[in-house]
């Protein structure tokens, strides 16, 4: 094959000249006159592309590709593969970030393509599949861990955009991400950086050591391994209290406790509901619309007050009016906005030339960590559910006898935080291990390989600062119910008869042993495991009539083994855990798959391309997926592609199997609103239990893509696709504002505010896994790059820019309701209530000259209207104290950061390189909704932590 202009604009990605980004795709020459081909560079080598299994030049592809090579890792700035590809434009909402030390599946992090979430994004590691992560993000979706990836070991990352089910299975319906791996290297190289936050926290410290021996065109063999050790340092949000910045108290910016904005302990009268005061609020049992605050000198109907109980005692935070309660801004007290973690990761691959046609091969794969996060201490009265249903723990009273009672003599509800408890700390430990063993060649005209297969994650999840719901119920109020229920736990039975846990200024009267009863260190472990053999082969056939060139064919098959299993931390299966949800599940299942793909060369200069798999899954059936790609080259300079393809996603264990999610979400109260209760026609905490559902098909979809490809110039290339992605029956829980419209609810009916017919505050939403209708996102990517040589050897000047706009993404219920979550701050039922931003975009400004390379990178996320969904009849999701729209438009700001990275090679073996991550110190955007961060979106994460500086160095030696 000659190589085309595009195919050139490519091969320049791949050596090492391109940015985040493009792989421009290219197409068969058009016929060359004599002279020209005489003087035609050598044939293009032929490698194996992401989304084929059949081996071409790396610019022969209808289905639209980025290539991210390691000169653009460098370039990037990042220390970590999950930190790069979270910054790319096709990213979106559902992806996880290691940031989120708080979520179900802490510790880990995930990308999510088009917004379709961790679950539909399959990532393979050198082309096969890996042991998803132990934990499952919000209890349901399981996905790929990428800080598994030693930075140092990876060759380049391929990112295809479009389905590919056809050739790798499930998983596979919003792209796949493909990290490849160096396959041979030798030498030895060392590589240390070192990194902090301007506030000289968040340290960031990254050793590495890569050695490689033997060449295999004269030794026959090749061994190389890759060890890498990462910590980073946790970073406080109280060390970055700028603006509003992880604050729960938002009252300087006009927000107000009714919307729980108004800090940590704020009393909302006439409601019967309070926040959970440091001191303890009590409610009136003579009034139980209103809640006082135990420091409170003139409580209505107090016989007890408690001088030492005043909130100046507690906190100098400002009080303002928060309706008679004590006000702490716990979030920027306890939180973090990156927790501390620390890993070693480790890759060996061995390659031995066993004859010219025969070569076998290993790969090994191991990576530990340990993350440390922290949050606010625990309240008494957080409401759980479990398999057997909701736990109201609203009822929480001190009683009647309790000398810490304001209202002595007669029980009182309470609502407290347990700041003597400490905040809550999870220890993650994670393990990971993948095993290839293979052997590959040439025979008989096919090229064929056969490897063995296995991977596993194991995660330990340990926790601290949890309350055990009966030795707290009986320690507040030793009723001979709570008494008899607490007995089963052999730390409150040792207790003296008549032990009171003291609350508030009378802390330092508890014993270490009435906190061992009432927090003990609780864990829980999960375990997910693949194992798998395949085969595939691959040839051309030439001469066939009609066809312009040889055919490329390709089959396979494989069989997979899959087992997952999270068992419930320890209580939470009755839930007796304040605050903790129940998740677990367990499940395996066998996979056996068969599959053919074939590349036509035609007349014209049209190529098509066609694929087929057949998988058969033991618990959920048969799936047939399809997958057609077409490219037409009219000129050298200018391709058409487009490609049409099937996808399934086949549910999880979490999701088909054993076990139960009892979790929290945001929504408001329609029923109370309407009665006119205080505070509830806002979105407020509720907690949802989910169970799973065996009779779950698999999603399946549709996706079309059709894309042009122009070199206008030498050296530049652009490229523009449309697309769309159709899913169906897709697995979800039930839309919770829908539970509880059709009254899927557990209700208090003890905590009311009065108003008559008042039903009481929800104490948890019942909802399972179904199969709902259907979603559709479509949407453009543009991708451009311009490369110039500068006059009077001054270097090189690129040029990248990659930009993804959504047109829609919309979520289509069974009962025909649709949504629309394009450019808000939905869907709040996927990770963290990030929001769907539309436009999202990479720039990158590169100078290139002699020993120094100077890259400024630009990553822009677009603004987002402050609603649930397009057209929300309720309108804006949050709102100012005095009832306008919150923020101001009820939009939230775009954000945009610069970063800067320079490299310099002093000497051949030498590389020095020093980077500054948010380069203007910017700010990230208030945000009141989003649950994965504290008034501040998690995809500003780099606006969080403010600017950040790294240095180090590499050196290069035999």
């Amino acid at each position: 094959m000659t190589e085309t202009p595009i195919c050139r604009s490519v091969r320049r990605l791949f050596a090492g000249g391109g940015a985040v980004g493009l792989l421009a795709l290219a197409l068969p020459a058009l016929p060359l006159p004599a002279a020209a081909q005489e003087a035609a560079p050598k044939p293009v080598a032929r490698v194996e592309v992401t989304g084929s299994n059949i081996r071409r030049s790396e610019a022969e592809t209808a289905s639209s590709v980025i290539t991210v090579n390691r000169t653009d890792i460098e370039r990037s700035g990042k220390n970590t593969v999950a930190e790069l590809l979270q910054d790319l434009a096709v990213d979106n909402q559902g992806s996880v970030p290691t940031s989120f030390g708080n979520g179900f599946a802490a510790g880990a992090s995930g990308i999510s393509l088009r917004g379709l979430g961790a679950a539909s994004t399959l990532v393979l590691l050198n082309g096969r599949r890996m042991a998803p992560y132990g934990l499952a993000d919000d209890g349901q979706k399981q996905f790929s861990d990428l800080n598994v990836i030693p930075t140092d070991a990876v060759d380049r990352i391929e990112v295809l955009k479009d389905g590919a089910s056809a050739i790798y299975g499930s998983d596979a319906i919003a792209g796949v991400v493909n990290i490849i791996l160096r396959r041979d290297y030798t030498g030895n190289t060392v590589r240390l950086s070192r990194g902090a936050t301007k506030e000289w926290d968040g340290k960031q410290t990254n050793l590495a050591f890569t050695k490689g021996l033997g060449s295999l065109d004269t030794d026959r063999y090749n061994f190389l391994f890759s060890i890498e050790y990462k910590k980073f340092d946790e970073t406080w949000l109280r060390d970055h209290a700028r603006d509003h910045i992880g604050s729960i108290d938002l009252r300087p910016w006009g927000y107000s406790a009714v919307e729980a904005l108004g800090g940590t302990g704020a009393i909302v009268p006439g409601s019967g509901t309070a926040g959970s005061a440091i001191n303890g609020n009590v409610r009136n049992p003579a009034d139980p619309a209103n809640y006082y605050n135990r420091g409170d000198l003139a409580g209505a109907g107090f016989t007890r007050t408690f001088p030492g109980a005043a909130c100046s005692n507690f906190t100098n935070h400002p009080q303002g009016d928060p309706g008679g309660g004590c006000l702490i801004d716990s979030t920027r007290l306890f939180n973090q906005i990156e927790p501390k973690q620390e890993n070693i990761s480790f890759f060996a691959r061995g390659t031995w030339q066993a004859t010219p046609d025969i070569q076998a091969y290993s790969e090994f794969n191991y990576y530990t960590s340990q993350t440390d996060s922290s949050t606010t201490p625990t309240t008494v009265s957080g409401s759980v559910g479990y398999p057997g249903g909701p736990v109201n723990n609203g009822i929480v009273q001190l009683g009647a006898d309790h000398p810490d009672n304001p209202y002595f003599g007669t029980a009182a509800r309470l609502r407290y935080l347990a700041a003597d408890l400490g905040p809550r700390v999870s220890n993650i430990d994670s393990n990971f291990l993948r095993w290839i063993g293979g052997v590959k060649g040439t025979n008989y005209g096919w090229d064929w390989d056969t490897s063995l297969l296995y991977s596993r994650n194991h995660v330990n999840n340990n926790q601290t600062g949890y309350l055990q719901r009966d030795a707290a119920f009986a320690l507040l109020d030793p009723s001979p119910a709570n008494v008899a229920a607490a007995q089963a736990n052999p730390l409150y039975a040792a207790l003296p008869a008549g032990t009171f846990w003291r609350i508030g200024e009378n802390t330092a009267l508890n014993s270490p042993a009435v906190y061992a009863a009432l927090s003990q260190r609780i864990g829980n472990a999960a375990h997910s495991e693949i194992g798998q053999w395949d085969f595939k082969g691959t040839r051309e056939f030439a001469g066939l009539p009609y066809l312009a060139g040889p055919l490329g064919l390709a089959v396979g098959g494989e069989w997979r083994h899959e087992k997952t299993e999270l068992r419930p931390t320890a209580g939470t299966e009755r839930g007796n855990i304040i605050g903790l949800g129940y998740s677990a599940y367990a499940g395996q299942r066998n996979v056996f798959a068969l599959y053919s793909e074939a590349l036509a060369p035609l007349g014209y200069n049209i190529e098509a391309s066609a694929a087929m798999r057949w998988d058969h899954f033991t618990d959920v059936g048969n799936s047939y997926t399809p997958k057609a790609g077409l490219k037409w080259t009219p000129t050298r300079e200018f391709a058409l592609r487009g490609t049409f393809a099937r996808g399934f996603r086949a549910p999880s264990s979490a999701e088909n199997g054993v076990g139960g999610l009892a979790a929290y979400s945001t929504a408001s109260d329609p029923t109370r609103c309407a009665l006119g209760v205080p505070g509830t026609c806002d979105p407020a905490s509720v907690a949802v239990i989910t169970s799973p559902n065996p009779d779950l098909s698999p999603e399946r979809s549709r996706s079309y893509n059709l894309g042009i490809i122009w070199d206008p110039l030498p050296r530049t290339s652009i490229s523009v696709d449309y697309w769309t992605i159709k899913r169906k029956s897709e697995i979800n829980q039930q839309q919770v504002d829908a539970a509880i419209a059709s009254g899927s609810v557990a209700r208090d009916p003890t905590s009311t505010s009065g108003i008559p017919g008042d039903p009481g505050a929800i104490t948890a939403v019942l909802t399972r896994y179904v199969n709902s209708a259907e979603t559709k996102v479509r949407g453009i990517d543009i991708d451009g790059r311009y490369n110039h040589r500068l006059p009077d050897d001054y270097g090189n000047f690129t040029f990248d820019v990659k930009y993804t706009h959504l047109f829609e993404w919309t979520r289509s219920e069974q009962d025909g309701t649709s949504r629309d979550y394009a450019g808000t701050h939905g869907n709040c039922d996927v990770t963290n209530c990030t929001g769907t931003p539309d436009n999202r975009a990479n720039v990158r400004f590169g100078w290139d000259r002699k020993d120094w390379r100077v890259s400024a990178n630009v990553n822009y996320r677009g603004k987002l209207d402050n609603t649930f969904f397009k057209d929300d009849p309720d309108g804006c999701a949050s709102h100012y104290a005095n009832g306008a729209d919150a923020p101001s438009g009820c939009e939230l700001a775009s954000f945009t950061t610069l970063d800067l990275v320079v490299r310099w090679k002093p000497m051949p073996q030498l590389e020095v390189f020093g980077s500054i991550q948010n380069v203007f110190d910017k700010i990230a955007p208030l945000d009141p909704l989003t649950y994965g961060a504290q008034s501040y979106n998690p995809l500003d994460y780099e606006g969080a932590r403010g600017r950040f500086y790294s240095v180090g160095a590499r050196y290069t030696f035999n």
